[in-house]
């Protein structure tokens, strides 16, 4: 499988994302040679821009990004696969508001991002927290994440799950959990630090117009998470996983795999 990777003509290599971390991370994602989403990618990644106070020129339009994506990824083969967009802060003598703003993307090819894609195990880490701020809810440099994936390493663990100051759950560190028990679903709120993802608000858009569960965000305290029947983790950056395991207790995932693929389905025009 390839992997492609585009840098503006201008890259600065000493840039401030290099430096101080002074980037936002945005996923668009690529099915059957199509962009899908798109629209609610490009939108998160204007708010995610506008919250780091970014400059965003005037060329950074939907058809800009659809037209380079065509240009550079689609037209190079790739039928499957997320694309990584880093918009970035460049090093420059203007003051900070006025800098100007450059992208890096990388992607590579994979299986189909709507698939559940196997089983995972997770654990709570309790030495670190996440904030439940404006910056919470955007993919930016987090020193947190970076510890959490190590411990995660260090204890053959694929994720971990991170709480808030107040102890309630907010994400995982690649993306959001969801808690099915019952005929409903819980999701964290961004209020208590979990993503804003455009790939898993499709899927709760879903859920909600065809009425296979009812949606309910709310404040999750860490137990809860062992009364669940099955959990889902939803990342934009790696895609669709089950969790099988949180400690000792076990999951199940044939309810949640049925919904995905009803999902996916509804999407197989594209």
């Amino acid at each position: 499988m390839q992997k492609l990777v585009y840098t503006e003509d201008n890259l600065q290599l000493i840039n401030r994302s290099f430096l101080f971390g002074d980037a936002v991370w945005v996923s668009f994602f690529v099915r059957n040679g199509n962009l899908i989403m798109a629209e609610e990618s490009y939108f998160f990644l204007m708010a995610s821009m506008r919250k780091m106070r970014l400059h965003i020129p005037l060329t950074y339009t939907l058809e800009f990004f659809q037209e380079l994506f065509q240009r550079e990824v689609l037209s190079e083969g790739i039928q499957n696969g997320i694309i990584q967009l880093m918009a970035y802060r460049k090093l420059e003598d203007k003051p900070l508001p006025k800098a100007e703003t450059s992208f890096y993307f990388e992607v590579a090819e994979s299986g189909d991002i709507l698939d559940v894609q196997g089983n995972i195990e997770l654990d709570l880490i309790k030495e670190i927290n996440v904030n439940a701020n404006l910056l919470s809810n955007i993919r930016v440099h987090s020193a947190e994440n970076i510890y959490a994936e190590i411990y995660a390493k260090e204890n053959d663990l694929d994720d971990v799950i991170l709480l808030n100051p107040n102890k309630k759950i907010a994400r995982s560190i690649f993306g959001n959990l969801l808690f099915l028990q019952d005929n409903v679903i819980k999701i964290p709120k961004q209020t208590e630090g979990a993503y804003i993802s455009p790939l898993m608000e499709n899927f709760v858009t879903f859920i909600h117009k065809n009425k296979l569960a009812e949606i309910e965000e709310a404040e999750i305290i860490a137990f809860e998470s062992q009364k669940a029947e099955e959990i889902l983790r939803i990342s934009d950056k790696k895609g669709v996983h089950s969790v099988s395991k949180i400690r000792n207790k076990i999951f199940g995932n044939v309810r949640f795999t049925e919904m995905v693929s009803q999902w996916k389905n509804s999407l197989n025009k594209f």
